[in-house]
């Protein structure tokens, strides 16, 4: 068995093991005063219009292929929560975005020919009962049109209409003219879809650490 198999493996086996531990300090509904509702925002024009045959949460690794694809690899986490701060259990968490070479997953990809064969683009997970999800992708860097690199989300949540929004990176300078989050027009909500990738002190290979938690405008069922 080759090594990045070995990974991949284990990060898709040991993503419980992280939701135990981050969820182990948080107490539903403590600090709901303090959340600022998610801003929705475009599902854009480049949700994959033919999905990868893949479409696990590790966004590396295709199947079992033994080549990586290219860029800072980035594990991706967060919680899906209600207005309350209550987790949303079993709500599907869907993210796509370019590849290091700014290239969607899409026909309709203006620079499709450059794509990385190697990167899956689109990811999906079901949240834990403490509302976790977890991807391995890599951070996104800027697409052709866009100032601001970003990264898409679609959650679905049971009897409620999908939501859609994007996550942006602390401190980049395109965040300031970029037309899609320029909309967002509440500093406290443009400020919660803009996140740290911070280097994992532990990573040999130098990989980064990003959380991105999404408050839902409803109250979740018991």
């Amino acid at each position: 068995m080759n090594d990045n198999n070995i990974s991949r493996r284990m990060f898709l086996g040991s993503a419980a093991f992280g939701v135990v531990g981050s969820a182990a300090f948080f107490t539903p509904g403590v600090f709901a005063e303090q959340l600022v509702q998610t801003p929705a925002q475009t599902e854009g024009p480049f949700y994959p219009d033919k999905m990868p045959l893949d479409t696990d949460n590790d966004l590396l690794i295709i199947n079992n292929s033994i080549t990586p694809a290219v860029g800072a690899v980035t594990r991706l986490s967060g919680r899906i929560l209600d207005r309350r701060g209550d987790p949303i259990r079993n709500a599907t968490v869907e993210i796509w975005q370019v590849d290091n070479n700014g290239a969607y997953l899409h026909s309709g990809s203006v620079n499709k020919d450059k794509r990385d064969p190697n990167f899956q683009g689109f990811g999906r997970f079901v949240t834990s009962s403490t509302g976790q999800y977890s991807f391995r992708t890599i951070k996104p860097v800027l697409y052709p049109g866009r100032q601001a690199p970003h990264i898409h989300f679609l959650v679905q949540a049971k009897g409620h209409d999908k939501f859609t929004t994007q996550c942006y990176i602390k401190g980049h300078p395109g965040n300031a003219n970029d037309f899609v989050l320029k909309e967002i027009s509440d500093p406290k909500a443009r400020a919660s879809v803009i996140i740290d990738f911070a280097p994992i002190p532990a990573s040999s290979i130098g990989e980064l650490a990003a959380k991105f938690d999404i408050v839902m405008g409803f109250t979740a069922q018991a």
